[in-house]
């Protein structure tokens, strides 16, 4: 059992919070009897919220700028100039990274990380054993889930070794079927065969879907009428959906109305996203989101991650939510709940996970942070932060400064 004394809520009570069994079971004004045998941790005031969950990210790439690097800055460039460092790739050198970055969530208070992992012929599955072992390694302090990034082609002969190693990865035990059609010669294909591996194997489906700045392109339409077709019940996610922020405002709305009714998903990748589109307009350059206001109104889960991590992909980041939780009130224009909530539990819903916070029968998935309130927490990111999973601390920070 573990009592957090002195917890500061968002609506500015100052509670106690209990927990036992891996959940939220009791919030009291603070100052309450001693609990006989538990462990006792006092907050003093930190602001205690939901953990942060990870939605979106590659960990199999992570902490690679500096060795490969992308001059030209955008996606296509990035793919290229990470393929063609596949030869370099090790089991034991994704891991090592892999380890760093996936600790840098978590001390940054993640407890929760779904991490894509590229799947092709050219590096077949070394990403998949090695992101598979750290998933068991990591397993006391985070919950990592991993997705079975299937390269291009999918379909016909040229596509044989790929959908192979797809439903290898599947069958080794990766928690989600992934791919990338808009980057495929024919993206409906891609959609539906990576619907049909995961349907399969009884696994959900997570993609890389219309990542460009084509209005015309229809990968989270044609996934949203795939799975009303079919009725396709493992659960989908759609991710960056950039192109969706290109239509017009009744697209949007026809588009938003069909995700929700197939209960897909949708996580919105600012960061990586403001990084690599619109290189080389410089006149109203678009922002790289997907139509976040839209999707809301809709009433679909729109989650949010960092995605890559200083890496050709973006060259920049930190691993820290509130981040991209400060990147969602300014380029998306969302209030700062909201914004935090896509960075929790709106992450925690498209990753198949029950809701965590400092509420009774919650997951006891916890983070406390020294802010005064939830705007400063995600205005000026404090390094000073106790992480809790499942009723026990997995990680503390904290930092000092000297004026001399």
């Amino acid at each position: 059992m573990l009592v957090l004394r002195n917890a500061q809520l968002t609506d500015g009570r100052v509670v106690d919070v209990t927990a036992a069994g891996g959940l939220v079971v009791a919030v009291a004004a603070a100052g309450g009897a001693p609990v006989a045998g538990a462990e006792i941790v006092d907050l003093e005031g930190r602001l205690l919220l939901a953990a942060p969950a990870e939605p979106h990210a590659h960990l199999d790439k992570a902490l690679t700028a500096d060795i490969v690097p992308n001059p030209a800055g955008d996606l296509l460039s990035a793919i290229e100039a990470w393929v063609a460092r596949y030869p370099e790739r090790t089991v034991e050198e994704i891991t090592e990274r892999a380890r760093r970055a996936a600790l840098r969530s978590l001390a940054a208070g993640v407890t929760a990380l779904r991490t894509h992992v590229d799947v092709n012929e050219a590096i077949g599955l070394r990403g998949v054993d090695a992101l598979l072992a750290l998933r068991s390694e990591l397993a006391p302090r985070l919950d990592l889930q991993v997705v079975a990034l299937v390269g291009r082609p999918l379909d016909g002969d040229d596509g044989r070794a790929n959908r192979r190693l797809l439903a290898e990865a599947l069958e080794r035990g990766v928690d989600v079927g992934g791919g990338c059609p808009h980057i495929d010669v024919d993206p409906a294909r891609h959609v539906d065969l990576a619907l049909e591996a995961a349907a399969a194997a009884g696994r959900p489906v997570d993609l890389h879907a219309d990542e460009n700045l084509d209005p015309a392109s229809g990968d989270l339409r044609r996934l949203a009428e795939r799975i009303l077709e079919t009725g396709f019940p493992h659960g989908a996610v759609a991710s960056h959906c950039v192109s969706l922020g290109m239509c017009d405002e009744a697209e949007q709305a026809e588009v938003a109305a069909l995700v929700a009714a197939a209960g897909i998903a949708v996580v919105t990748l600012p960061q990586t996203n403001l990084f690599l589109q619109a290189r080389g307009v410089r006149t109203a350059p678009a922002r790289g989101l997907t139509a976040v206001a839209a999707l809301l109104d809709a009433g679909v889960t729109v989650a949010a991650g960092a995605d890559n991590l200083q890496d050709p992909f973006n060259t920049v980041g930190r691993a820290d939510p509130f981040e991209t939780a400060a990147l969602l009130v300014m380029a998306a224009h969302l209030d700062v709940g909201a914004a935090y909530d896509a960075v929790s539990n709106a992450a925690r819903r498209a990753m198949g996970l029950p809701v965590a916070g400092p509420e009774v029968g919650a997951v006891a998935d916890l983070l406390a942070v020294g802010a005064p309130t939830l705007r400063a927490a995600v205005a000026d990111a404090p390094a000073d932060r106790i992480v809790v999973r499942a009723g026990r601390v997995v990680a503390r920070t904290t930092s000092s400064t000297t004026f001399v």
